[in-house]
């Protein structure tokens, strides 16, 4: 009677704890408890996966779906741990006695535990006084245990089976609450650490062991009935991977990083580790190309660590967690087996270490951040993937270079498409190609985006929508190790001319052309800039007559009111518009327009005026065409045939008439004014002047004879000229070398 009032005691204690101080286990439990009251007092629900001996306090989750890892699990009820059934009571009205742990193991059901505790001499000890928290193994843990081992464990009674048992046990109490996550727990074997992980779904484990069973408390302690048998725990992940077999291409790609030391140091880490033979299925090329590549190789081996210890039996659905590589992946299970983004390629699960937990794969995960921007197409973008190999457009893109694709959708490249030419459709699909890497946090309003091609895309960013030309992207957006890729539901159409000339050559909008000369605004459709304009075609203004129109060219102001409602400042198109609501578009006469898009069927609506045609790119803006004319709902109008004249065109809305009102002039600030300034050519003649070298003088020495001097009479007077004929006369005559005059040189035009 006494132990029953001591366990009552401390049940009590132990149900009256605070709320704040529960862990994840007792909150679980508690709602377990909620799920089975109809079932009467202190029971439990847990569910069974289906065709196993596998029970969960299960979460909301789990519950609700009715599966653990993806099996159909059936509803057990149970009595709570430390409550027991009573004959020809309803529920589990009586409260478990209590013993000492040895005792306790038998009450728990842990009777091979219990057994090898007395043949390793360990029972005086679990018997006595003391403190001890003990995880004992379940029969069925000692049942799945090798063979050989279990043999050889017990067989050598005098220490093995007596150091593994004392290596479940800690010499002091812990109940679940305290069993934090992270944690290490000093056993009582060698002082070797027991390595807890307490997680939100409320599964506790023991290197990776989970607790079945919690909190049986005793008089010398508390029992926790684990799912398997723990081994001692003394390398780190660093030291399995640089002697298992099955890693060594892991531990040389590892080598040439730091990734291998970061492992050798302490932590909380779950390592999916590759074997060789998944490297082997990655291929050579792909292997040297990361190798050789700094930023690629860490993001490659960080995407296989997470920075928290996931042990298999924690998992008991698909949820997504963060590698340190920074994006995430999910982890799952299906049955026994463990799952990576939802493929089973798990071998080995649980090597428990120092430092973490390692699960060896046959399959390398591969982060978007070391691939090259064509491996980062997914299926839905295969069609866009294939046409850019076909078409040698890949060829072009050289691995040293960074690009961004904009890649289409499958359903983008309709028969109609893919029935182009192929010359024209490589130069469309040049246009989806960017010269540069540029990720969606880099993409602004405004921006001009070079493409292989030589064109230039622009890119408007929205309160709901990022776009490029005609084409907002959707989700889905990557980055790799050179180049990023950016999805759009459509092929983009880049602007070839401007707004003017885009209506004039598609030869259905002649009517409002000619009203826009007559109301001086043919520059503005010229002009740059960023306008988006609702343009009427000819239909709009069918049921006009000549002279109809003549009424409305005689008053500018009407005119421009008319015409500038058609036209805001900046560039909306139809993705970037926010679907479900009005969106509220100022045009340049001042008014508001109210525009619509239905994300459903991709139409515009403008006033409740359909759209037929829209997203029309310009290099000034974009226009959407309409077939009726749009007008400011808070002008009036003052002039009977006007009215009449506007009530044939405009049926959308109700015009209001005020007797005698006038149209305000609306100021054209918004037209720049072109200042074309004339320089006058000047004519330029080029001489080219042409000098001719300097005469050559030859010197000759004459040796002149007697016979050869003429004697003068000094006394004679000779003119000097005279005198000069008197001294050559006889003389061989030179034949003088003509050198031109600096005033007569010829002169040529070049």
């Amino acid at each position: 009677m006494k132990l029953l009032f001591v366990a009552a005691f401390a049940l009590f204690v132990l149900s009256t704890l605070d709320k704040a101080d529960s862990s994840a286990y007792d909150k679980i439990v508690y709602h377990s408890r909620v799920r089975a009251r109809k079932e009467g007092t202190n029971v439990c629900a847990l569910q069974q996966v289906m065709g196993t001996k596998k029970k969960y306090f299960s979460t909301c989750r789990n519950w609700y779906q009715g599966t653990i890892c993806g099996k159909k699990a059936t509803v057990l009820y149970e009595c709570c741990p430390g409550y027991m059934k009573l004959d020809g009571m309803r529920g589990c009205p009586a409260v478990a006695p209590i013993d000492h742990v040895y005792g306790t193991l038998g009450l728990v059901k842990a009777s091979l535990t219990q057994e090898y505790s007395d043949i390793s001499k360990l029972r005086p000890e679990i018997e006595g006084s003391g403190s001890y928290t003990f995880f004992a193994p379940s029969d069925e843990a000692w049942k799945l245990l090798d063979d050989t081992v279990r043999n050889a464990l017990v067989s050598n009674v005098n220490i093995e089976l007596y150091n593994a048992l004392h290596y479940h046990m800690a010499n002091k109490r812990l109940l679940t609450k305290d069993l934090r996550n992270g944690m290490t727990v000093t056993s009582m074997y060698n002082d070797l650490g027991l390595l807890i992980n307490h997680y939100p779904n409320g599964v506790v484990t023991v290197n990776c062991a989970r607790i079945i069973q919690g909190n049986q408390v005793a008089t010398n302690g508390v029992v926790h009935v684990i799912d398997r048998v723990i081994s001692a725990v003394g390398n780190t992940i660093k030291d399995v991977i640089e002697v298992d077999d099955e890693l060594t291409t892991l531990s040389d790609v590892a080598q040439d990083s730091n990734f291998l030391e970061k492992l050798g140091q302490p932590g909380h880490y779950t390592l999916f580790a590759a074997t060789n033979e998944a490297f082997e299925s990655l291929g050579s090329n792909v292997l040297n190309r990361i190798r050789n590549d700094k930023e690629a190789l860490k993001a490659f081996l960080n995407f296989h660590l997470l920075d928290s210890v996931q042990c298999s039996e924690a998992i008991m659905s698909g949820s997504s967690y963060q590698t340190m590589e920074g994006n995430n992946i999910e982890i799952g299970c299906d049955g026994d087996s463990l799952t990576v983004n939802g493929i089973k390629m798990v071998l080995k699960k649980d090597i428990v270490t120092t430092n973490g937990v390692i699960h060896l794969i046959d399959q390398v995960l591969m982060p978007d951040s070391a691939k090259q921007v064509m491996e980062l197409m997914g299926s839905s973008q295969s069609t866009f993937a294939d046409m850019v190999s076909e078409l040698g457009l890949a060829a072009v893109m050289k691995p040293e270079a960074e690009y961004t694709l904009l890649a289409p959708l499958d359903v983008a490249f309709n028969t109609e498409v893919m029935s182009m030419d192929h010359s024209l459709l490589k130069i469309i699909l040049e246009n989806h190609i960017m010269k540069r890497k540029i990720s969606l946090g880099q993409l602004y309003n405004g921006q001009l985006l070079e493409t292989i091609g030589g064109k230039f895309l622009r890119v408007f960013i929205y309160r709901t929508a990022v776009c490029i030309e005609n084409s907002c992207l959707v989700r889905g957006s990557k980055e790799g190790s050179n180049g990023a890729i950016h999805l759009t539901r459509t092929l983009l159409k880049p602007a070839e001319s401007n707004m003017f000339e885009m209506l004039k050559e598609n030869g259905r909008f002649k009517i409002f052309l000619s009203l826009i000369e007559a109301a001086g605004l043919t520059d503005l459709l010229k002009q740059e800039g960023g306008f988006t304009l609702f343009a009427p075609s000819d239909k709009a203004f069918a049921a006009l007559s000549d002279s109809d129109l003549m009424l409305l060219k005689s008053d500018i102001n009407v005119l421009r009111t008319i015409l500038l409602y058609h036209m805001t400042n900046g560039i909306f198109i139809g993705g970037g518009l926010e679907a479900g609501v009005t969106n509220l578009l100022k045009s340049l006469q001042g008014s508001n327009l109210k525009v619509l898009f239905d994300k459903g069927n991709k139409t515009v609506l403008v006033n409740s005026v359909q759209v037929p045609e829209s997203d029309i790119m310009a290099t000034n803006g974009v226009i959407h065409f309409v077939d009726q004319i749009l007008y400011p709902g808070d002008i009036p109008i003052g002039s009977m045939d006007l009215l009449k004249i506007l009530k044939r065109i405009i049926t959308y809305m109700q015009i209001r008439y005020i007797s005698g009102f006038k149209y305000q002039e609306i100021p054209l600030t918004f037209i720049k004014k072109v200042v074309t300034r004339v320089i006058p050519e000047v004519s330029v003649t080029k001489v080219t002047r042409i000098i001719q070298p300097e005469p050559k003088i030859t010197k000759v020495t004459r040796i002149v004879t007697a016979s050869d001097v003429s004697r003068i009479d000094a006394n004679t007077n000779f003119d000097p000229e005279t005198l000069t004929k008197m001294i050559q006369a006889d003389r061989p005559r030179r034949t003088p070398i003509q050198r031109p005059l600096a005033g007569s040189r010829r002169r040529g035009i070049e």
